[in-house]
């Protein structure tokens, strides 16, 4: 059923000025054009809804019973118009975004943060987990973005890279190493290190990088988050290999941030969408300033 709308609101306009010279006026068209549009509705419903003379317009029993109706038709589609222009204009709205759990340590929040300040009343859902949950929310349509490692491309998505994510030493102090200025892999050979699961995108990188380069390291203790490693090496448990966007500088006392070279390995986060479809507006603007951020890691 395809519902007359020009029809319905030229009938509401008409019954609620009075007459058709001021309801033309109000909708920017010709008299004759008015009289078309009612019409063609009365014509559809095959009814009449007013009754015309040279000096007066009445509502028939008929209209009057649907003037009501046809009023909250008007509102309604003008009401939800107008939201679809402010969404567009303002970039209003809510969308969800889906994140690896490393990016959301002081990365991600800096972001957030400024998004919050330009567009106050958008709400952002969270879901947290690994690369490949990451791209499957994505592929699914749970997320309208992603942010996520470098991984195979699917052809499905769009990866637009955002920064580059070394790997760092973390450690408690004092400690051994703590003044340095930079440590190679072979310095923690007899360091006690805590390591994050195998099943980890970060420590697979980890693994297949040192391989590359024949160095081995083994870990004492065996996590699975970031956040668990870091919470342990500021007990003073031990140390720890992470991405530094896990870590910022000065946000636990007696722990110490240090460059890791010889060779220096760094995973490549970037951010996904589909390849098909557009993002919401509210979606868009968080893109934006994603690509325009300058991350600091």
């Amino acid at each position: 059923m395809k519902i007359d709308f020009d029809g319905v609101q030229a009938f509401v306009l008409i019954a609620e000025l009075g007459g058709f010279n001021k309801a033309a006026q109000q909708l920017h068209i010709t008299q004759t054009a008015l009289t078309r549009r009612i019409q063609k509705l009365e014509a559809y419903l095959g009814l009449k809804l007013l009754d015309r003379t040279t000096r007066r317009v009445d509502l028939t029993a008929v209209g009057r019973e649907f003037l009501p109706q046809a009023r909250n038709i008007v509102h309604e589609m003008t009401a939800a118009v107008e939201r679809l222009k402010d969404m567009s204009q303002h970039a209003r709205g809510n969308f969800t975004l889906a994140c690896i759990p490393s990016m959301t340590s002081h990365v991600l929040p800096d972001v957030i943060r400024r998004y919050a300040s330009q567009y106050p009343d958008n709400r952002i859902r969270l879901l947290d987990g690994s690369s490949n949950e990451v791209r499957e929310a994505v592929l699914n349509g749970q997320a309208e973005l992603g942010i996520a490692l470098s991984s195979d491309k699917h052809p499905d998505l769009t990866e637009t890279p955002l920064f580059a994510d070394p790997l760092v030493f973390i450690c408690h102090t004092p400690h051994p190493l703590q003044d340095h200025a930079s440590v190679t892999w072979t310095d923690m050979r007899d360091t006690e290190l805590i390591g994050v699961s195998s099943f980890m995108a970060t420590r697979v990188f980890m693994d297949y990088q040192l391989a590359k380069r024949g160095i081995r390291l083994h870990g004492n203790y065996e996590v699975q988050h970031h956040a668990t490693a870091v919470n342990l090496v500021a007990a003073g448990v031990g140390s720890a290999i992470l991405p530094s966007s896990t870590f910022k500088e000065g946000d636990r006392p007696n722990v110490r941030k240090i460059p890791l070279t010889r060779p220096a390995v760094k995973r490549q986060v970037v951010l996904l969408q589909p390849r098909r479809g557009s993002l919401s507006p509210a979606a868009e603007a968080f893109q934006a300033l994603l690509r325009q951020a300058h991350f600091k890691v």
